[in-house]
C-alpha cells in the first residue's frame, strides 16, 4: 500500500509541477487514454500468469 501512495504522491507532485510550468500533461487527459494504459497492465499480468503455460507448451 506503501507503494501505491508513494505513486500517487508522486503523480500528483508530477503533474503540478507541468501545471506550474504550463506543459501539456504528461498523461492521457481523457478516460479513453486511462482505461488503455489499465488494459497495458491487464494484459502485461495476464501473460505472467499464463507465461508457464506455454512455456510447458512450447517444450
Amino acid at each position: 500500500m506503501n507503494i501505491v501512495l508513494l505513486s500517487l504522491f508522486t503523480g500528483f507532485l508530477v503533474g503540478f509541477i507541468f501545471a506550474l510550468f504550463k506543459l501539456p500533461i504528461p498523461a492521457p487527459p481523457a478516460l479513453e487514454g486511462v482505461i488503455g494504459i489499465v488494459g497495458i497492465y491487464l494484459g502485461f499480468q495476464l501473460f505472467a500468469k499464463i507465461s508457464p503455460w506455454l512455456s510447458n507448451l512450447i517444450k
